[in-house]
């Protein structure tokens, strides 16, 4: 269950205002850690949560970056970190629901038995993207086209094993087209690629490709579950029949096992207090993102192990293997 920007303080204030006050600050300085460089959307958003974070939760919060092996060190890290509230992970999803299935071997964690979901602290949707030419105006249309082509046509991710790149499995499944993957190091150079008219189509986060919309590309679907405000004429995957590709990317917050129960309510009420402040509505705005939190750890706990289950099928239909 996710709280709406309207509801979340409302909900937690009260329950963090309940906490005794050592379960609220600790008396030590904290860190938060993430798996890739500086400058990202995670390192981003890690930053803007440290500072909220800093004199409610612990006294000082450090982003303290581990990166390597595709955001997985971050994840061990932290799973054998001291279980006293000072070390946290700040993680995308595809870490904890996707890679296990798509590289098993490598993942040596498991979110719910190593770590202590806490929350998610903000999501943002992918985009289904075309070249700004493409006789096809909207998304059945673009299926009609793909048909009638008679080949199997190139399309581009933002990466092999990615959860863009499984959302254009299951396009191509339901659509009955037949697609063949082009897999790219990050979103940059297939959004060239699709401008330059030599890729069908590109499925990516909106923030990547929203600064090119109407200009080199068109958005024909967003996941999200309703219209992007910014983008209202264009429509969710849900509203053109295809309900499995409403797949929304989110950060989550998570601390290792062991953590004392206080801790981990007061971080939670940290974070929705947080993420319900202007500042931070409007700093994660600007990169595409909402504020998203967990109604309670619990919660989180729960779309983790329903994510991790719903990706385990599509992987396995996938056949994809990590040379893919």
């Amino acid at each position: 269950m996710k709280i709406s920007i309207h509801r979340r303080a409302a909900l937690a204030l009260p329950a963090v205002l309940a906490l005794p006050a050592h379960a609220q600050t600790l008396q030590r300085p904290a860190r938060v850690v993430i798996g890739f460089p500086p400058g990202g959307s995670s390192d981003v958003v890690a930053r803007l949560y440290a500072e909220k974070l800093r004199g409610t939760f612990a006294p000082q919060v450090v982003v303290d970056g581990r990166v390597g092996a595709a955001g997985r060190i971050a994840v061990e890290f932290v799973k054998g970190a001291e279980p006293d509230g000072t070390t946290w992970l700040q993680t995308p999803a595809s870490m904890l629901t996707l890679q296990p299935h798509v590289f098993p071997r490598e993942v040596r964690y498991d979110a719910l038995v190593d770590l202590i979901p806490v929350s998610t602290v903000c999501s943002y949707p992918f985009a289904f993207a075309v070249p700004k030419d493409h006789p096809a105006q909207d998304l059945a249309g673009w299926i009609a086209w793909a048909k009638a082509q008679g080949r199997e046509l190139p399309w581009a991710s933002p990466a092999a094993g990615s959860a863009p790149h499984f959302m254009g499995i299951m396009l191509a499944r339901k659509a009955g087209i037949e697609m063949t993957h082009v897999p790219f190091r990050g979103a940059a150079p297939a959004v060239q690629e699709l401008i330059a008219g030599r890729l069908a189509c590109f499925i990516g986060v909106l923030g990547d490709v929203s600064p090119q919309q109407g200009e080199g590309l068109r958005m024909l679907a967003v996941s999200s579950p309703a219209r992007n405000p910014r983008f209202p004429a264009v429509p969710t995957f849900a509203e053109l029949d295809q309900p499995d590709l409403n797949k929304d990317e989110w950060f989550g917050v998570l601390l290792p096992a062991g953590t004392p129960d206080a801790v981990v309510r007061a971080l939670h009420g940290a974070i929705v207090a947080a993420a319900a402040t202007p500042e931070m509505v409007a700093a994660l705005d600007r990169l595409e993102y909402a504020p998203t939190v967990s109604a309670s750890p619990a919660a989180f706990a729960d779309r983790i192990r329903q994510e991790r289950a719903d990706w385990a099928s599509i992987v396995r239909y996938s056949g994809f293997r990590p040379e893919n």
